[in-house]
């Protein structure tokens, strides 16, 4: 990691993560492609068109960039890019780490080990109660906690866990309060715990930030435990994304009459270790063996990759909804890796596709 970017290069990092078509992949693609933020958005246009887009897609001002950076430090939040010292290890080890954080209180326990706890909105008594639990008895024995700061399961973990150290990741901006009934409980995160967003400040979460949310939650904690779910629930995504990231995965029985414990169930069924109390979580945390130097599962384009208009939409013709990796358009196609890399970027920044982490790739 590099100990900072320059104020320039800062600015431009900020303007390319909030460009219109680059995502976490596409971002990572586009630094590994160009090294510097500022060529990458200088190259932006003429991507988007060999992608086949008629408009240059929508890059942010300098002056709007300063103002989510006034807005940011209004707040007295802190910007960190991925890449920087302060970035946390965790999330750095991810295959396409989230491009910036805002953070709001104590950012040093991001690097902190983290244990998140996770479940059911409309949560019962009994499960409140456990993951309060839980999360005092790990906060005790040194672990900080990290959850969503929502209704039922994710607030009480907080409540358990503030005393020894508490993060919540926000779905909008690392000042989007939501449920309204937790403000205080905000208030006493960003006094004794911290705040994590990746959206600009005053964003507020629209349905489809959550998942992109959980990636945080997961990819900051050494192990997930689910306390209580239904079988389609945000925490089963969460679980699902920590198990692709190499966490440990542990869940809480429950009664098979109850729905809530259907999710969790389900999830020991699958192979996610049982949590009866801390005890359990602290063996599979024993076990752990570090972050690891990420690997480039989807290594982007080297500079000098071409793509041509022909394979530009060959390459297209060939997704669909359905994520296919990109070994499978390259042995489809018959062309190299570079070139189909570099195809895939040029439809994304397009918004004909979409670049999700492992090297899969989908029609947008």
């Amino acid at each position: 990691m590099s100990p900072g970017l320059t104020p320039q290069a800062r600015r431009d990092w900020l303007r390319l993560a909030r460009s219109e078509g680059v995502g976490a992949v596409t971002f990572d693609q586009l630094i590994h492609r160009y090294a510097e933020p500022g060529r990458a958005l200088e190259a932006l246009p003429e991507l988007a068109r060999r992608g086949g887009r008629s408009q240059a897609p929508a890059i942010p001002s300098v002056a709007e960039i300063e103002a989510e950076l006034a807005a940011g430090a209004a707040l007295g939040a802190e910007l960190i890019c991925a890449g920087e010292a302060s970035y946390p290890q965790a999330l750095a080890a991810l295959d396409a780490p989230p491009p910036v954080l805002w953070t709001r209180g104590d950012a040093s326990l991001l690097d902190r080990s983290i244990v998140a706890i996770v479940g059911a909105r409309v949560a019962s008594a009994a499960g409140q109660r456990f993951a309060r639990g839980l999360a005092a008895e790990l906060g005790q024995a040194g672990h900080v906690i990290v959850s969503g700061m929502a209704r039922g399961i994710d607030g009480a973990a907080h409540e358990g866990s503030l005393e020894h150290g508490s993060i919540a990741v926000l779905g909008g901006g690392v000042d989007d309060i939501y449920p309204p009934e937790h403000r205080d409980l905000y208030r006493r995160l960003i006094e004794e715990g911290c705040v994590v967003a990746e959206h600009p400040p005053g964003r507020q979460a629209q349905a489809r930030d959550f998942p992109r949310r959980n990636r945080i939650i997961a990819g900051l904690s050494r192990a997930v435990v689910v306390v209580e779910a239904e079988l389609r629930s945000g925490s089963l995504i969460t679980a699902r994304l920590a198990a692709e990231q190499g966490r440990d995965v542990l869940a809480v029985p429950g009664s098979p009459l109850g729905p809530r414990a259907r999710g969790a169930n389900d999830l020991i069924r699958q192979g996610a270790a049982l949590c009866e109390g801390v005890d359990d979580v602290l063996r599979a945390l024993d076990t752990f063996d570090g972050f690891r130097e990420r690997e480039r599962v989807y290594a982007g384009p080297p500079a000098s990759a071409e793509s041509d208009a022909a394979l530009v939409e060959a390459v297209a013709a060939l997704l669909s909804p359905t994520p296919v990796s990109r070994d499978e358009l390259v042995r489809a196609t018959g062309r190299d890796a570079g070139a189909v890399a570099a195809a895939l970027v040029e439809l994304a920044i397009a918004g004909r596709a979409e670049l999700s982490p492992g090297g899969m790739a989908a029609l947008a």
